[in-house]
């Protein structure tokens, strides 16, 4: 298990946004000049009731020429505030959406680059969740929490100035009877949120994926009649997801709180300041000032405790995307190249092996054959362990090991040898480690111990284009996207055409086969593929292979039953695909183990003897 981390239900937020920068640094320019002008916006919302004070005053004074002056220039403040805003929100929906283009992008690109046992670890729900609803969180984020968290910074700024140069003996007593809850309110909001909202948003992602997996399960659910036991399962990740998410509102409401200290607040004020202007030390249009000012600076405040309680389950949000995004990162070269499409494999579960019995071969023959294939490799045995000599080539597995959970080995000590343009199968029991040990020799998992090597050189050293060019898996079960039969083909590397669908078909002998389905290579084959039978899906990893061209073919053979023309079928193409080429069956059906030349018999994650 050494070659992935494991992603936390909840993980670290400290510093998250400093964490977050490197994938928001491309877009800073546009972000600086969205702030600008959002802070230009809140410049002239606070001037507003510096000039109504005014305009009191000279109400009072009966300046009615300074009275309208002061009229206009609030009308002014309210126009350039609402223009501003406006601007500012085009400007950073724009950053947000690119912010989401690019995330998504990144995500795709990791979760397509990691190792299949990072993906195999973990729920696909989970992985949907930080996948999807995270990133919309950091958009969201860039989009509105962070211009408005900037935007109620500078009001908070912008008033003390206004207060304090208006009246020091005013902006003390707000100071003192305001500041004082509204820390202390907002150190126990803190305090609760930090522990609810993680354990929320985990909570949420455990029904995201019961969901998913439900609706994968359908069919299985209705025919084992179990449907109501999932939704008990469901019902109980719900709830649990209920009980977190009420945890996290009684962490909220300690919000509310701050009403009653903005209305003493608003009193003390109003007290305070008509005594002062009764004793001609202030203005009734400071007064005045200071009214509408707090009760401005009483709204910001009350939008910054939305905007922090948004933020905490954002900051958690970002946490998870990050965390999926740390666990992801190449962190070697081996890591970097591990694409999901290199060898034309899709994800499957180690243990997805034969349902049926292997019967065993005669020994007589299978030593000399597996001798003369490691003697072409260049490989002599001794004690067990696959020695390489000086011209080594072919693929080989040397001392490999391999477990999905730690002390719980399925592969042990693997050596074994398969010269150029050999043709060998793989066999043993169901659970003894076939499918597993292709996966390694192909390149698509990374040994716990051990190396594999083609051609001499270490497949984690190889790129990740020679690597698909030179090693090609077809599963038993074949990965199909919804589309057509072309459209399936395309995967492929090299971006191939429909000429080239046309030549690798006839090049198998499978051009009849294609002209027999409704609309040849524009057949539509559903969601997943799933008007193909496992057969018929097989045929097409075939062609997808004869694409490639490549020096390696691994087939781990359909399990299902096939009937008579789809086995011929793949047994005619895969004779053909054989030739000047490497090619190793992962054997389930009698039949095809007596055609094979060479059996490699694997017996809980072990060789056993070919001697």
């Amino acid at each position: 298990m050494g070659d992935i981390r494991l992603l936390t239900d909840e993980p670290d937020q400290r510093h998250v946004l400093r964490r977050a920068w490197p994938q928001l640094r491309e877009h800073r320019r546009a972000m600086a000049g969205a702030v600008a002008v959002n802070l230009l916006a809140t410049l002239s919302l606070t001037l507003v009731p510096v000039v109504i004070g005014r305009a009191v005053d000279e109400l009072l004074a009966g300046d009615r020429r300074g009275l309208l002056v002061s009229a206009a220039v609030v009308l002014s403040l309210v126009v350039a505030r609402t223009v501003l805003l406006r601007w500012s929100e085009l400007l950073l929906t724009r950053v947000g959406e690119r912010v989401v283009h690019s995330l998504r992008d990144l995500v795709v690109e990791r979760l397509g680059t990691t190792s299949l046992r990072f993906l195999e670890a973990h729920r696909g729900g989970d992985l949907l969740q930080r996948a999807t609803v995270e990133v919309a969180e950091l958009a969201t984020f860039v989009r509105s929490q962070l211009p408005d968290l900037i935007s109620l910074s500078g009001y908070l700024l912008f008033s003390v100035v206004v207060l304090l140069s208006s009246s020091w003996s005013l902006f003390t007593l707000l100071v003192l009877v305001f500041a004082p809850p509204m820390w202390w309110l907002g150190r126990r909001f803190r305090r609760a949120a930090q522990q609810a909202y993680p354990a929320e948003a985990a909570a949420q992602a455990a029904v995201t994926a019961t969901f998913a997996e439900s609706l994968l399960a359908r069919e299985q659910l209705q025919l084992d009649n179990a449907t109501g036991t999932w939704l008990d399962r469901l019902r109980a990740d719900a709830d649990t997801y209920l009980d977190r998410a009420r945890t996290a509102q009684r962490g909220a409401n300690w919000i509310d709180a701050t009403w009653i200290v903005q209305g003493l607040t608003t009193a003390a004020l109003l007290v305070a300041g008509g005594m002062l202007a009764a004793e001609d030390v202030v203005t009734v249009g400071v007064v005045v000032t200071f009214v509408l000012a707090s009760r401005d600076l009483f709204a910001s405040v009350d939008d910054f405790t939305l905007v922090a309680g948004e933020m905490l389950e954002s900051r958690v949000g970002l946490a998870r995307l990050l965390d999926l995004l740390d666990a992801t990162a190449p962190r070697t070269a081996a890591a970097g190249r591990l694409t999901a499409g290199r060898a034309e494999i899709v994800r499957g579960r180690a243990d997805e092996e034969a349902a049926g019995e292997v019967k065993p071969r005669p020994a007589e023959g299978t030593a000399g054959s597996a001798r003369r294939g490691r003697a072409a490799a260049g490989l002599t045995v001794s004690g067990g362990e696959v020695r390489r000599g000086p011209d080594a080539a072919g693929l080989t597995a040397e001392a490999v090991t391999y477990s999905y959970r730690p002390g719980e080995a399925v592969l042990h000590g693997i050596s074994v040898g398969f010269a150029p343009g050999e043709h060998a199968g793989i066999v043993g029991e169901t659970g003894s480690g076939k499918t597993t040990l292709a996966k390694l020799l192909c390149g698509l998992y990374l040994p716990d111990g051990g190396t594999v090597r083609l051609g001499g050189r270490d497949l984690s050293a190889l790129d990740a284009t020679e690597l698909r060019r030179r090693l090609v898996l077809v599963p038993q079960q074949v990965h199909m996207i919804a589309g057509t039969l072309a459209d399936n083909l395309a995967l492929a590397p090299g971006r191939p055409g429909p000429a080239d669908f046309a030549r690798a078909a006839g090049q198998l002998g499978l051009d009849a086969w294609v002209a027999g389905l409704p609309d040849g290579f524009d057949t539509a084959l559903g969601r997943r593929g799933e008007r193909f039978s496992a057969g018929e899906r097989q045929l097409a990893g075939l062609i997808r292979a004869a694409l490639t061209d490549p020096e390696v073919l691994i087939l781990d053979e359909a399990t299902a039953d096939l009937d008579p023309a789809t086995a011929h079928r793949i047994e005619q193409a895969l004779a053909r695909l054989r030739a000047g080429r490497t090619v190793l069956v992962i054997a389930h059906r009698p039949s095809t183990i007596d055609r094979l030349p060479r059996v490699v018999r694997l017996h809980a994650g072990r060789l056993t003897p070919e001697d």
